[in-house]
Protein backbone atom coordinates (compact mmCIF):
# COMPACT_ATOMS: atom_id res chain seq x y z
CA UNK A 1 0.00 0.00 0.00
CA UNK A 2 1.35 2.91 -1.32
CA UNK A 3 0.90 6.27 0.73
CA UNK A 4 0.18 9.82 -1.07
CA UNK A 5 0.35 13.12 0.17
CA UNK A 6 -1.28 15.44 -2.31
CA UNK A 7 -2.12 19.27 -2.57
CA UNK A 8 -5.25 21.20 -4.49
CA UNK A 9 -6.30 24.59 -4.35
CA UNK A 10 -9.84 25.68 -2.65
CA UNK A 11 -10.03 29.50 -2.39
CA UNK A 12 -10.93 30.40 1.26
CA UNK A 13 -14.16 32.12 -0.22
CA UNK A 14 -15.00 28.81 -1.72
CA UNK A 15 -13.62 26.59 1.12
CA UNK A 16 -16.46 26.83 3.21
CA UNK A 17 -19.07 26.01 0.83
CA UNK A 18 -17.30 22.77 -0.57
CA UNK A 19 -16.24 21.89 3.10
CA UNK A 20 -19.85 22.14 4.33
CA UNK A 21 -21.29 23.90 7.54
CA UNK A 22 -18.78 22.34 10.61
CA UNK A 23 -17.04 20.60 7.81
CA UNK A 24 -19.45 17.63 7.14
CA UNK A 25 -19.00 17.54 3.57
CA UNK A 26 -14.94 16.83 4.49
CA UNK A 27 -16.24 14.40 6.92
CA UNK A 28 -17.84 12.78 4.82
CA UNK A 29 -15.29 12.72 2.37
CA UNK A 30 -12.49 10.92 4.85
CA UNK A 31 -14.82 8.48 5.73
CA UNK A 32 -16.12 7.17 2.14
CA UNK A 33 -12.66 7.30 0.68
CA UNK A 34 -10.73 6.66 4.03
CA UNK A 35 -8.04 9.77 3.62
CA UNK A 36 -7.57 12.81 5.52
CA UNK A 37 -7.56 16.86 5.06
CA UNK A 38 -6.16 18.81 6.02
CA UNK A 39 -6.65 23.22 4.85
CA UNK A 40 -4.10 25.48 4.99
CA UNK A 41 -4.67 29.25 3.55
CA UNK A 42 -6.46 28.70 0.24
CA UNK A 43 -5.21 25.04 -0.41
CA UNK A 44 -6.06 21.60 1.13
CA UNK A 45 -3.44 18.59 1.78
CA UNK A 46 -5.22 14.92 1.21
CA UNK A 47 -3.21 12.28 3.31
CA UNK A 48 -3.69 8.90 2.04
CA UNK A 49 -3.99 5.68 0.24
CA UNK A 50 -2.44 6.47 -3.39
CA UNK A 51 -5.88 5.75 -5.41
CA UNK A 52 -8.08 6.81 -2.44
CA UNK A 53 -6.14 10.22 -2.23
CA UNK A 54 -6.60 10.80 -6.18
CA UNK A 55 -10.17 10.49 -6.37
CA UNK A 56 -10.35 12.50 -2.72
CA UNK A 57 -8.52 15.11 -5.04
CA UNK A 58 -10.99 14.76 -8.09
CA UNK A 59 -14.34 14.97 -5.83
CA UNK A 60 -12.66 18.19 -4.14
CA UNK A 61 -11.91 19.64 -7.96
CA UNK A 62 -15.20 19.41 -8.96
CA UNK A 63 -16.98 20.78 -6.30
CA UNK A 64 -14.67 23.40 -6.00
CA UNK A 65 -15.65 24.17 -9.76
CA UNK A 66 -19.38 23.97 -8.78
CA UNK A 67 -18.71 26.41 -6.06
CA UNK A 68 -16.89 28.83 -8.90
CA UNK A 69 -19.86 29.18 -11.10
CA UNK A 70 -21.76 30.03 -7.81
CA UNK A 71 -23.53 26.62 -6.73
CA UNK A 72 -24.02 26.13 -2.93
CA UNK A 73 -22.51 22.96 -2.89
CA UNK A 74 -24.94 20.26 -1.24
CA UNK A 75 -24.74 16.37 -0.30
CA UNK A 76 -26.25 15.22 -2.84
CA UNK A 77 -23.57 17.11 -4.93
CA UNK A 78 -21.00 15.52 -2.80
CA UNK A 79 -22.48 11.72 -2.73
CA UNK A 80 -22.79 12.34 -6.70
CA UNK A 81 -19.10 13.75 -6.95
CA UNK A 82 -18.03 10.36 -5.55
CA UNK A 83 -20.07 7.78 -7.19
CA UNK A 84 -19.19 9.24 -10.39
CA UNK A 85 -15.52 9.70 -9.41
CA UNK A 86 -15.53 5.80 -8.80
CA UNK A 87 -17.00 5.55 -12.82
CA UNK A 88 -14.82 7.77 -13.64
CA UNK A 89 -17.41 10.14 -15.04
CA UNK A 90 -17.05 13.32 -12.63
CA UNK A 91 -16.34 15.31 -15.67
CA UNK A 92 -20.15 15.19 -16.76
CA UNK A 93 -21.10 17.35 -12.92
CA UNK A 94 -19.90 20.22 -14.50
CA UNK A 95 -20.81 19.58 -17.52
CA UNK A 96 -24.68 19.27 -16.07
CA UNK A 97 -24.21 22.53 -14.24
CA UNK A 98 -24.09 24.43 -17.61
CA UNK A 99 -27.37 22.84 -18.59
CA UNK A 100 -29.81 25.42 -17.58
CA UNK A 101 -33.24 25.04 -18.45
CA UNK A 102 -34.61 28.22 -16.45
CA UNK A 103 -34.98 30.02 -13.06
CA UNK A 104 -38.07 30.23 -10.47
CA UNK A 105 -39.75 32.97 -9.06
CA UNK A 106 -37.03 33.29 -6.71
CA UNK A 107 -34.58 33.18 -8.64
CA UNK A 108 -32.93 29.53 -8.03
CA UNK A 109 -31.67 27.63 -11.35
CA UNK A 110 -33.13 24.94 -12.42
CA UNK A 111 -30.81 22.22 -14.02
CA UNK A 112 -30.23 18.12 -13.98
CA UNK A 113 -28.32 17.36 -10.84
CA UNK A 114 -27.78 13.55 -12.19
CA UNK A 115 -26.08 11.71 -15.32
CA UNK A 116 -30.09 10.04 -15.40
CA UNK A 117 -31.75 13.97 -15.17
CA UNK A 118 -29.38 15.06 -18.04
CA UNK A 119 -30.48 11.95 -20.87
CA UNK A 120 -33.95 12.67 -19.52
CA UNK A 121 -33.89 16.85 -20.31
CA UNK A 122 -32.11 15.92 -23.51
CA UNK A 123 -34.37 13.65 -24.91
CA UNK A 124 -36.98 15.91 -24.40
CA UNK A 125 -35.16 18.61 -25.71
CA UNK A 126 -34.54 16.67 -28.66
CA UNK A 127 -37.85 14.31 -29.19
CA UNK A 128 -41.31 14.50 -29.96
CA UNK A 129 -42.98 11.71 -27.16
CA UNK A 130 -40.45 10.88 -24.06
CA UNK A 131 -40.99 8.68 -21.24
CA UNK A 132 -39.49 9.39 -17.72
CA UNK A 133 -39.96 6.22 -15.69
CA UNK A 134 -38.74 6.07 -12.35
CA UNK A 135 -38.70 6.25 -7.87
CA UNK A 136 -40.18 9.30 -6.47
CA UNK A 137 -37.77 12.10 -6.44
CA UNK A 138 -35.97 11.73 -9.04
CA UNK A 139 -37.14 15.38 -10.49
CA UNK A 140 -39.78 13.59 -13.43
CA UNK A 141 -42.51 16.01 -13.21
CA UNK A 142 -40.54 18.92 -12.38
CA UNK A 143 -37.71 18.75 -14.85
CA UNK A 144 -41.01 18.30 -17.47
CA UNK A 145 -42.79 21.38 -16.00
CA UNK A 146 -39.77 23.55 -16.22
CA UNK A 147 -39.53 22.23 -19.40
CA UNK A 148 -42.75 23.01 -20.84
CA UNK A 149 -42.42 26.05 -18.95
CA UNK A 150 -39.57 27.21 -20.61
CA UNK A 151 -40.99 25.85 -24.08
CA UNK A 152 -44.25 28.40 -23.52
CA UNK A 153 -42.16 31.49 -22.29
CA UNK A 154 -39.98 31.21 -25.49
CA UNK A 155 -42.96 30.71 -28.01
CA UNK A 156 -42.09 26.97 -28.77
CA UNK A 157 -45.71 25.90 -27.99
CA UNK A 158 -48.92 28.02 -27.73
CA UNK A 159 -49.91 26.10 -24.66
CA UNK A 160 -49.44 23.61 -21.81
CA UNK A 161 -51.38 20.93 -20.50
CA UNK A 162 -51.17 18.42 -17.44
CA UNK A 163 -53.29 15.64 -16.72
CA UNK A 164 -53.08 12.90 -14.28
CA UNK A 165 -55.81 9.73 -13.24
CA UNK A 166 -57.95 11.22 -10.49
CA UNK A 167 -57.46 8.36 -8.41
CA UNK A 168 -56.90 7.81 -4.71
CA UNK A 169 -53.68 6.61 -3.61
CA UNK A 170 -55.04 3.34 -1.53
CA UNK A 171 -57.32 5.30 -0.03
CA UNK A 172 -61.61 5.45 -0.45
CA UNK A 173 -62.15 9.26 0.12
CA UNK A 174 -65.93 8.79 -0.33
CA UNK A 175 -67.92 11.88 -0.74
CA UNK A 176 -66.17 15.42 -1.53
CA UNK A 177 -67.94 18.51 -1.20
CA UNK A 178 -67.66 21.66 -4.23
CA UNK A 179 -68.16 22.06 -7.65
CA UNK A 180 -66.38 19.89 -10.30
CA UNK A 181 -63.07 21.45 -10.06
CA UNK A 182 -62.80 21.22 -5.93
CA UNK A 183 -63.30 18.16 -6.21
CA UNK A 184 -60.33 17.25 -8.92
CA UNK A 185 -58.09 19.80 -7.47
CA UNK A 186 -56.43 17.50 -4.74
CA UNK A 187 -55.34 15.32 -6.92
CA UNK A 188 -53.62 17.58 -9.26
CA UNK A 189 -52.49 20.03 -6.60
CA UNK A 190 -48.57 18.54 -7.22
CA UNK A 191 -48.79 20.09 -10.53
CA UNK A 192 -50.29 23.21 -9.31
CA UNK A 193 -47.10 23.61 -6.68
CA UNK A 194 -44.48 23.06 -9.53
CA UNK A 195 -46.13 25.51 -11.45
CA UNK A 196 -46.52 28.39 -8.79
CA UNK A 197 -42.77 27.45 -8.07
CA UNK A 198 -41.56 28.16 -11.27
CA UNK A 199 -43.69 30.67 -12.88
CA UNK A 200 -45.89 32.33 -9.73
CA UNK A 201 -49.34 31.89 -8.95
CA UNK A 202 -50.56 35.45 -11.14
CA UNK A 203 -48.77 34.60 -14.53
CA UNK A 204 -50.43 30.97 -13.96
CA UNK A 205 -53.82 32.32 -13.30
CA UNK A 206 -53.37 35.19 -15.97
CA UNK A 207 -52.72 32.14 -18.41
CA UNK A 208 -54.90 29.84 -17.21
CA UNK A 209 -57.91 32.22 -17.46
CA UNK A 210 -57.13 32.65 -21.24
CA UNK A 211 -57.08 28.81 -21.30
CA UNK A 212 -53.08 28.95 -22.48
CA UNK A 213 -52.21 26.52 -19.20
CA UNK A 214 -55.23 23.80 -18.60
CA UNK A 215 -54.41 21.33 -15.35
CA UNK A 216 -56.97 18.50 -15.89
CA UNK A 217 -57.77 15.05 -15.16
CA UNK A 218 -57.06 12.63 -17.57
CA UNK A 219 -60.73 11.85 -18.66
CA UNK A 220 -61.03 14.84 -19.79
CA UNK A 221 -58.73 14.75 -22.65
CA UNK A 222 -61.15 12.46 -24.69
CA UNK A 223 -61.77 13.53 -28.13
CA UNK A 224 -59.59 16.11 -28.47
CA UNK A 225 -56.93 17.20 -30.33
CA UNK A 226 -54.03 18.71 -29.25
CA UNK A 227 -52.05 20.62 -31.72
CA UNK A 228 -48.92 23.24 -30.85
CA UNK A 229 -48.97 22.29 -27.08
CA UNK A 230 -46.41 21.01 -24.55
CA UNK A 231 -48.49 18.13 -22.88
CA UNK A 232 -47.59 16.72 -19.48
CA UNK A 233 -49.06 13.30 -18.31
CA UNK A 234 -48.60 13.00 -14.89
CA UNK A 235 -48.71 9.47 -12.56
CA UNK A 236 -49.08 7.19 -15.87
CA UNK A 237 -48.82 4.18 -13.62
CA UNK A 238 -52.43 4.48 -12.07
CA UNK A 239 -53.55 5.21 -16.45
CA UNK A 240 -55.39 1.93 -17.51
CA UNK A 241 -54.17 0.53 -21.02
CA UNK A 242 -57.60 1.94 -22.97
CA UNK A 243 -56.64 5.74 -21.01
CA UNK A 244 -53.03 5.17 -22.27
CA UNK A 245 -53.76 4.28 -25.81
CA UNK A 246 -56.79 7.40 -25.76
CA UNK A 247 -54.22 9.87 -24.35
CA UNK A 248 -51.49 8.92 -27.15
CA UNK A 249 -53.72 9.66 -30.06
CA UNK A 250 -54.73 12.90 -28.87
CA UNK A 251 -51.10 14.22 -29.46
CA UNK A 252 -51.53 16.78 -32.77
CA UNK A 253 -49.00 18.98 -35.22
CA UNK A 254 -46.40 20.66 -33.16
CA UNK A 255 -46.97 19.06 -29.74
CA UNK A 256 -44.43 17.48 -27.36
CA UNK A 257 -45.45 15.23 -24.52
CA UNK A 258 -43.93 14.23 -21.44
CA UNK A 259 -45.42 10.99 -19.67
CA UNK A 260 -44.27 10.68 -16.27
CA UNK A 261 -44.53 7.50 -14.22
CA UNK A 262 -43.10 4.49 -10.96
CA UNK A 263 -44.37 1.69 -11.56
CA UNK A 264 -43.46 0.26 -8.33
CA UNK A 265 -46.47 2.61 -7.18
CA UNK A 266 -49.64 2.04 -8.92
CA UNK A 267 -52.93 2.82 -7.19
CA UNK A 268 -54.85 0.51 -9.57
CA UNK A 269 -57.25 -1.88 -8.24
CA UNK A 270 -55.77 -5.33 -7.82
CA UNK A 271 -54.88 -7.81 -10.48
CA UNK A 272 -55.37 -4.27 -13.30
CA UNK A 273 -52.30 -3.82 -15.50
CA UNK A 274 -51.14 -0.54 -15.99
CA UNK A 275 -51.59 1.70 -19.23
CA UNK A 276 -47.55 2.79 -18.62
CA UNK A 277 -46.33 -0.97 -18.56
CA UNK A 278 -48.48 -2.12 -21.66
CA UNK A 279 -47.29 1.54 -23.85
CA UNK A 280 -43.97 1.28 -23.02
CA UNK A 281 -43.70 -2.07 -24.46
CA UNK A 282 -46.16 -1.35 -27.23
CA UNK A 283 -43.55 1.87 -28.41
CA UNK A 284 -40.28 1.58 -27.30
CA UNK A 285 -39.02 1.17 -30.51
CA UNK A 286 -40.76 3.73 -32.54
CA UNK A 287 -38.97 6.47 -34.10
CA UNK A 288 -39.50 10.19 -32.17
CA UNK A 289 -39.92 7.99 -28.72
CA UNK A 290 -37.27 8.37 -26.05
CA UNK A 291 -37.80 6.34 -23.05
CA UNK A 292 -35.49 7.57 -20.13
CA UNK A 293 -35.14 5.50 -16.79
CA UNK A 294 -33.94 7.09 -13.97
CA UNK A 295 -32.64 4.93 -10.89
CA UNK A 296 -32.30 5.61 -6.94
CA UNK A 297 -28.84 6.80 -8.03
CA UNK A 298 -31.34 10.13 -9.46
CA UNK A 299 -33.21 10.46 -6.09
CA UNK A 300 -32.26 14.63 -5.64
CA UNK A 301 -34.42 14.76 -2.42
CA UNK A 302 -33.22 13.90 1.09
CA UNK A 303 -30.39 11.73 1.23
CA UNK A 304 -32.49 9.02 2.98
CA UNK A 305 -35.15 9.04 0.41
CA UNK A 306 -32.41 7.41 -1.60
CA UNK A 307 -31.54 4.87 0.57
CA UNK A 308 -35.24 4.42 0.98
CA UNK A 309 -35.80 3.87 -2.16
CA UNK A 310 -32.40 1.50 -2.99
CA UNK A 311 -33.97 -0.56 -0.04
CA UNK A 312 -37.18 -1.20 -1.61
CA UNK A 313 -35.62 -2.00 -4.40
CA UNK A 314 -33.63 -4.67 -3.46
CA UNK A 315 -36.61 -6.30 -1.11
CA UNK A 316 -38.99 -6.14 -4.12
CA UNK A 317 -36.03 -7.75 -6.27
CA UNK A 318 -36.02 -10.64 -3.27
CA UNK A 319 -39.57 -11.56 -3.46
CA UNK A 320 -39.78 -11.65 -7.33
CA UNK A 321 -36.45 -13.68 -6.89
CA UNK A 322 -38.45 -15.90 -4.12
CA UNK A 323 -41.50 -16.44 -5.89
CA UNK A 324 -39.66 -17.51 -9.18
CA UNK A 325 -38.14 -20.14 -6.94
CA UNK A 326 -41.35 -21.19 -5.66
CA UNK A 327 -42.95 -21.08 -8.79
CA UNK A 328 -40.31 -23.29 -10.22
CA UNK A 329 -40.42 -25.71 -7.29
CA UNK A 330 -44.19 -26.33 -7.96
CA UNK A 331 -43.28 -26.80 -11.57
Amino acid sequence: MSLSELMIDIPAEHEKNVFGQFDVYAKKLERMLHVTLIPRDGSVKILGESQNAQKAMRVLTQLTELSRRGNTITEQNVDYAISLVYEDQEEVIVEMDRNLICHTLQGKPIKPKTLGQKRYVDAIREGMVTFGLGPAGTGKTYLAMAMAITAFQRNEVGRIILTRPAIEAGEKLGFLPGDLQSKIDPYLRPLYDALYQIMGAESFLKNSEKGLIEVAPLAYMRGRTLDNAFIILDEAQNTTPAQMKMFLTRIGFGSKVVITGDSTQKDLPSGMISGLDVAVNVVKNLEGISICTLTSKDVVRHPLVQKIVKAYEEYEKKNSRRQDNGKRRKS
